[in-house]
């Protein structure tokens, strides 16, 4: 196979930032092959309100108007009922539940969920997504930290899915087999999104390489293998949402005895010929329209028409160098696989 045809890839978990950041960014979304972004709300700032929501898709729209950007609020006391009904007839998505503390501005995040079962109750009624970052924050007391976060947070997927079982809910960036089988083990309204970098990564490749740094961190080969074979399996429930989360490049390449470097991985410039490279290494090439479009979209309630569809096309190549920075100065950013190759590329998007 020399050449791929995809209907309108969709990427169903983006950071665009803001500012300087969001409009060297916000480009990369198409360039990369996609005509669909899910947003993430954690600016400073959070968006909490409809309004912010609006405002900020203004300012994306501004920057690039031929994506569509589905906007997300983030999950917090601010949050109401009303508010919920509000952000749904403004054609607001979902809602993002960030753990207190365990990722970039999420030191708003929540600490329980059963206070907000009314704004829960109010997004089934109105058919709004909630989109989970599955890990528990670290606590030496329980033995909790970045390598078994995401699977002792799996009880709360659970909870939730019984007290809503009409609630949408995607469980963002799995990492685990753990995750991947407690997704199976829902009804069809629970879906996962899996990202690029989770399905090349594993520890090894990120201990002592901060450009492979993320949260949730890659874990285990295991771990690694049971995203690859959901993918292969086709399992309708599981569908790309890169988490692509562009830092400045000081921020990626120094730490200090206090501070760490920046937790994320970027991705969207090389995005679906990235997705498409790696699906072929583990012999999953022909699930990838399923996987960056079909998938997503129908579980979303985005699917394609004939009218609203624009294909995307791949073509197998050879020596294709991923660029070594986006951007000048302290803005530029460095992406995922910088000065590797990938053996496919956009010809026509």
């Amino acid at each position: 196979m020399s050449e791929i045809i995809v209907p309108s890839p969709a990427d169903f978990h983006v950071h665009l930032r803001q500012g300087k950041m969001a409009t060297l960014v916000t480009p990369h979304v198409r360039n990369g092959g996609f005509s669909l972004a899910y947003v993430m709300p954690n600016l400073k700032p959070p968006v909490t309100t409809t309004a912010q929501a609006l405002a900020y898709k203004a300012e994306l729209e501004s920057i690039d108007s031929s994506v569509e950007y589905l906007m997300t609020l983030y999950l917090s006391p601010d949050l109401t009922p009303e508010e919920v009904v509000k952000a749904k007839e403004a054609g607001i998505a979902g809602v993002k539940s960030y753990p207190r503390g365990v990722t970039t501005n999420s030191d708003g995040g929540i600490e329980s969920y059963e206070m907000y079962y009314p704004v829960f109750e109010a997004m089934q009624r109105v058919d709004m997504v909630l989109n989970l970052h599955g890990e528990v924050p670290s606590d030496a007391k329980t033995n909790t930290h970045i390598l078994n976060a995401e699977p002792k947070f799996l009880t709360h997927l659970h909870a939730l899915h019984k007290a809503f079982p009409r609630l949408r809910i995607v469980l963002e960036h799995a990492t685990t087999r753990a995750a991947v089988d407690a997704v199976k083990a829902c009804g069809p309204t629970v879906a996962c999104t899996i990202t690029a970098h989770h399905l090349e990564l594993t520890v090894d490749d990120w201990a002592g390489q901060s450009f492979n740094f993320c949260k949730p961190v890659a874990k285990y080969p295991d771990d690694r293998e049971a995203l690859r074979q959901v993918i292969r399996d086709g399992h309708p429930r599981f569908f790309l949402g890169s988490d692509s989360a562009p830092h400045p490049v000081h921020s990626k390449s120094t730490s200090t005895p206090t501070q760490g470097c920046a937790a994320g991985i970027y991705t969207s410039p090389i995005l679906l010929p990235l997705v498409a490279h790696l699906l072929e290494s583990f012999d999953a090439l022909d699930k990838l329209e399923g996987f960056v479009s079909t998938f997503g979209r129908c579980f979303y309630r985005r699917e394609l028409s004939a009218e609203n569809t624009s294909n995307v096309v791949l073509r197998k190549i050879d020596g294709h160098v991923v660029e070594g920075k986006y951007g000048a100065d302290e803005e530029s950013v460095v992406p995922f696989w910088a000065g590797k190759e990938i053996n496919w590329k956009i010809v026509t998007n």
